[in-house]
């Protein structure tokens, strides 16, 4: 593997350690009972109110419209993630360390499935919240469901839900391309190193 490429891939993996630390996506709701809004930020390994009574407030509201309450302790992802940021940080730095291509290739194809699955399996745990309402909530709307959006924002009722990626999803975002970065750089020195090759015999 080329040296810079070795270099790209380590700073790649170390850049993953933020995703511990910084909150991967935020979804905010603002209604004419809550003007100053509530947001609810999903880390990696859990789920917080963006102000210390948002989620309680955020699960207020889910009640009332027989969504079910956000537990983060009952979600299997939040298990999961901090195992996977887990495995490409090691991943990347073995691959960084010897030097071997075929463990940057993995680290970057993985990379990309991983988030491809990530975000499919956002839209659905999204989907089932905003879907599977108890019938015996306090306010029903028949053919509604309160789905929020994948990213933008939506009017449900009297509320406008936003969804947007925040600064951990953009660091893992930033990890990946520095991962491509390397693969191409390392893939163009692997061409002129057989161009010269071939040249030379």
């Amino acid at each position: 593997m080329h040296p810079l490429s070795r270099l790209l891939l380590a700073l790649a993996s170390f850049l993953l350690i933020g995703v511990y630390f910084l909150p991967l996506w935020r979804i905010s709701l603002t209604a004419p009972q809550y003007p100053e809004g509530l947001g609810m930020l999903i880390y990696v390994n859990t789920i917080k109110g963006e102000k210390p009574h948002d989620l309680y407030n955020i699960n207020l509201l889910n009640h009332y419209i027989g969504m079910a309450p956000i537990e983060p302790d009952k979600i299997p992802e939040l298990k999961i993630m901090p195992f996977i940021f887990a495995f490409f940080i090691v991943l990347g730095l073995l691959g960084a360390v010897t030097g071997k291509r075929r463990l940057l290739k993995l680290w970057v194809a993985l990379f990309i499935a991983f988030g491809i699955i990530g975000i499919a399996d956002f839209w659905w745990w999204e989907y089932r919240y905003g879907h599977n309402l108890d019938p015996n909530a306090p306010i029903k709307i028949p053919g509604m469901a309160y789905q929020p959006p994948l990213i933008g924002c939506k009017t449900l009722l009297n509320m406008r839900a936003c969804s947007y990626p925040d600064k951990g999803a953009y660091l893992a975002a930033g990890s990946l391309a520095l991962g491509v970065l390397a693969l191409a750089i390392d893939a163009l020195y692997q061409r002129k190193k057989k161009a010269a090759e071939a040249l030379a015999s």
